[in-house]
């Protein structure tokens, strides 16, 4: 079995990055343990402050009702954006940091603005009935879509590898959204249990079951389907060049207008009559969400198209077997090869066999945006990462891969198709001399 990778390929001089001179000796308050310190403190101290506040309008006991009842749709969500990202999945700390900010920071910001902005309001124009109506459908989508898009920019900035296209804004804006909108049901169903309290209201004819209905069975969907407009001007900007600085701003900045806007209208629906929120629900609402689902679900598929039309390079170089591409092109495949190593050598060959699969999903992924000139100063550092931790699963994967392209039937040693148009040097090593076999003694 070789026990030396391949060559690297003889790429051509590279320049540095503008930032890279400035970087050797971070200042303190660049450092990583500083940046996490500060914004795990605020994160912990906003979630205390809007527990406080929560409790204090809802009481505890509609405190305890409401947090039963807003986290019955969380895990269902959570998972939906998890499965639309299973091609190249994040790490789960983005997931839980969204997650955090949407139900801390950004539900923080909402409840303190909204309050500030309405009062303001109502004392300004001494019309409260206006300011209440001006603050739903002006102020808290303004408001709330910005305290929301702020976890994007945010992750966007400074976890830059773990966001690389369309299903990656998605991901973050919708988890984010899910984790403001588990607060705010914690609100409004804690607020609702106390009016029924002083009513005497119970069952189906009582405001709990009303909000509940409205918020959590018909539009569980509804704060991630506007902040997920704001993560695909995200991904779109991360698709870009780095010399469209125009489009990497412009484009966020228009997702982020129509998530206001879609915000504004929801929550004006309202006011458009006795039908207007069921007309709103089903000529906008539903039809914007069977968009954005058909458009999430056809980049996870352009994802895998791109798997298998990238990675072939890479099989000519002598890093990858001659079916991987096809293997790791395939949801059914790869979830094979995970199964045939988990249960032939134990739990952790089943995870080598996952980071493999997700660091040749990131290799492909590189390459096709080197193709497009998109991929950055680091591009060569990047590969040789990629790679790096590819060879060192090799042993592990390279069976369970094969096992699978046998049993989904992608043609073990079948041909594979160059790439046109690439460079020689381009992200792959030249061919030796004579054919690279992993499985060699």
């Amino acid at each position: 079995m070789a026990t030396s990778p391949p060559q690297y390929p003889p790429y051509p001089p590279h320049p540095p990055h503008p930032a890279a001179e400035g970087l050797r000796h971070p200042r303190w308050w660049q450092r990583r343990w500083v940046r996490y310190g500060a914004l795990g403190t605020l994160l912990a101290v906003s979630g205390l402050v809007i527990l406080a506040l929560v409790r204090e309008q809802t009481g505890t006991e509609g405190f305890l009702v409401g947090l039963g009842l807003a986290v019955l749709p969380v895990p269902l969500l959570v998972s939906a954006f998890r499965w639309l990202d299973r091609v190249q999945p994040g790490p789960w700390r983005n997931v839980l940091f969204a997650f955090a900010w949407g139900a801390c920071a950004a539900a923080l910001i909402a409840i303190v603005a909204n309050s500030f902005a309405t009062h303001w309001i109502a004392t300004a124009t001494a019309d409260p009935s206006g300011a209440d109506t001006l603050g739903a459908t002006v102020i808290a989508p303004i408001v709330e879509e910005s305290a929301k898009a702020a976890a994007v920019l945010l992750v966007f900035l400074f976890r830059r590898r773990d966001f690389t296209g369309i299903v990656d804004g998605v991901v973050v804006a919708g988890v984010t959204a899910t984790g403001f909108a588990f607060t705010e049901n914690i609100l409004y169903l804690g607020t609702a249990f106390g009016t029924d309290q002083l009513t005497g209201d119970r069952g189906i004819a009582s405001v709990t079951a009303a909000t509940f209905f409205v918020r959590i069975v018909m539009s569980p969907f509804a704060h991630p389907l506007f902040t997920v407009l704001t993560g695909i001007g995200f991904g779109v900007a991360a698709l870009s060049g780095e010399r469209q600085r125009a489009r990497r701003v412009l484009v966020p900045v228009c997702g982020l207008l129509l998530a206001m806007s879609m915000h504004a209208l929801w929550n004006g629906s309202s006011t458009f009559g006795q039908f207007g929120f069921f007309a709103v629900y089903g000529m906008f609402m539903v039809p914007l969400f069977g968009l954005l689902t058909w458009l999430a679900v056809w980049t996870r598929q352009r994802e895998l198209r791109t798997v298998r039309e990238e990675l072939p390079a890479y099989v000519y170089a002598g890093w990858l077997g001659a079916a991987e591409p096809f293997v790791l092109g395939s949801m059914r495949a790869r979830q094979i090869a995970r199964e045939y190593a988990a249960y032939h050598f134990g739990k952790p060959a089943g995870r080598a066999v996952t980071e493999y699969e997700e660091y040749a999903t990131a290799l492909a992924l590189l390459r096709r945006r080197g193709q497009r000139g998109r991929a950055g100063a680091d591009f060569v550092v990047r590969e040789r990462e990629l790679l790096t931790e590819l060879w060192s699963r090799r042993e592990l994967a390279r069976p369970a891969l094969e096992y699978a392209s046998r049993t989904a039937g992608t043609g073990y040693g079948c041909p594979v198709a160059p790439v046109p148009g690439a460079p020689a040097w381009y992200g792959a090593a030249p061919l030796p001399s004579t054919p690279y076999n992993p499985y060699r003694s």
